[in-house]
């Protein structure tokens, strides 16, 4: 793994796995949280199990951070050598003529993104760690000693869209998901040699996730705000 990740391609391929992997989740986790737009039962279920189950805790859930923090990691790596490369090559042309603004400005969505997570993280995950994990409560439910007291995730969903300013925050960081994801996807399919005859039908893939993701989070965020 080590000498892959020695050389430019190496980096770029590792870097489109852990894109996909990442796109893979994204379906994941915007499908189980639009079910809280027409099922509350769905789900809480759907939480409850993604929120107890061993593998998925034990194992996926690891994976998923490792695979986080190699994704940020290795674009930041990669966002480096690319501004050094760009440096004489741009001294005699604008690199406007060269690459869109999105391509160019990758690191910076990327940050925007990265400063998001921490703010999800302890919205979400920093809360639900400390309740399983610090307070022991594996249930649940509102009140453990109470079995119909029914699960907690639901309102704590709710609750933390109430403030028009954090949905705003929400908002503005799906949009710039949405436009990292715009050239992230198309470039990862070019980095494991997927440019072919079918890259026509891959950037209106592109494009529909690119944008259909994101709106759906905001729709999501949008629709727990007005209807709390």
């Amino acid at each position: 793994m080590s000498g892959i990740l020695n050389s430019t391609i190496g980096r770029k391929f590792a870097m489109a796995l852990s894109a996909f992997f990442l796109m893979i989740f994204l379906i994941i986790h915007v499908s189980i949280n639009f079910t809280s737009v027409f099922s509350k039962d769905l789900f809480n279920e759907l939480s409850h199990f993604m929120g107890t189950n061993p593998l998925i805790q034990g194992l996926m859930q690891p994976i998923l951070v490792i695979g986080v923090i190699f994704h940020f990691v290795m674009g930041f790596i990669l966002e480096f050598q690319n501004k050094k490369a760009r440096n004489i090559k741009y001294a005699s042309n604008k690199a406007g003529a060269n690459s869109t603004w999105i391509s160019r400005n990758m690191l910076f969505s990327g940050i925007v993104i990265l400063a998001f997570l921490g703010l999800h993280f302890y919205d979400f995950w920093v809360h639900e760690m400390t309740v399983k994990y610090i307070d022991g409560d594996m249930s649940g439910l509102v009140d453990p000693a109470n079995a119909d007291s029914g699960f907690r995730y639901y309102e704590e969903l709710r609750e933390k869209f109430v403030s028009p300013a954090r949905v705003g925050i929400y908002a503005l960081a799906f949009v710039f998901l949405a436009l990292h994801l715009l050239h992230g996807f198309n470039s990862s399919f070019q980095s494991i040699g997927q440019n072919n005859k079918y890259t026509k039908a891959l950037k209106s893939v592109s494009k529909v996730y690119s944008i259909g993701i994101p709106a759906l989070f905001i729709f999501i965020a949008i629709y727990h705000h007005f209807t709390h």
